[in-house]
């Protein structure tokens, strides 16, 4: 589904990602693992098109997205909750919704029924402003903002940040059943070590911009966790 080769990225002078590999394959949960600051955010972004990469390759479904605009990408089936969720405040949680739907085709520019069916929440807050929620609530919102532009792949960055424990049980089973159930491929990035184990099928670990691990969730074994997951 997605495949990332060689990826380089710099911040001015500074070279953020080395040669990065990543694959994620089609109809599973690929989640990216790493301490704070070794570049999972950054290579989201670079995927999502927000940051420029110095070379290297990216490609979805056979589309390649580095000659792909920021705009059209969700166009070719990428779904992206960013960390600190980033819903507009002011906006109804409808409206909030509704921005997602320019991207689909003409004839469907509706907010679709199953993300009231996987977030009742939504439904009965329609018309409360974004600002308003709670943040597993604001967090929910923007998983079903990216949602209704119909993804292939849904990329969600940290999903249980600053959420509480109950909502984020909600939130792992939910993708599960986007995941194994509804055939929606995801990337995740997650520190949370047991939400990561429940929910994926496989991981990728960075380590100060570089690529040093990548298998089977299965395989993600205590020396792994401790050389490059242990703070």
């Amino acid at each position: 589904m997605l495949n990332i080769e060689g990826l380089n990225q710099f911040y001015g002078q500074s070279h953020t990602l080395w040669d990065v590999d990543l694959h994620v394959p089609e109809g599973q949960c690929t989640v990216l693992m790493g301490r704070n600051g070794v570049g999972k955010t950054t290579l989201l972004q670079c995927i999502m098109g927000h940051l420029a990469v110095k070379s290297g390759s990216i490609t979805m479904a056979g589309n390649d997205l580095m000659k792909t605009s920021v705009e059209q990408r969700p166009r070719l089936g990428v779904g992206y909750v960013p960390q600190g969720r980033q819903i507009f405040p002011l906006l109804s949680v409808e409206e909030n919704l509704q921005t997602g739907l320019p991207v689909r085709a003409r004839n469907d520019r509706k907010i679709p029924d199953y993300i009231f069916d996987l977030f009742p929440v939504l439904a009965e807050m329609m018309h409360r402003r974004g600002g308003d929620l709670s943040g597993g609530q604001q967090q929910q919102l923007a998983i079903g903002r990216a949602l209704v532009v119909n993804p292939q792949l849904l990329i969600l960055d940290e999903p249980t940040e600053g959420i509480q424990p109950n909502v984020v049980t909600e939130i792992g089973d939910i993708i599960r059943k986007l995941n194994r159930e509804m055939g929606l491929t995801v990337l995740l990035v997650e520190q949370k070590l047991p939400f990561a184990r429940k929910v994926g099928d496989r991981f990728c670990i960075l380590d100060r911009g570089r690529h040093v691990a990548e298998d089977d969730m299965a395989k993600l074994d205590d020396q792994l966790v401790k050389k490059y997951l242990t703070v």
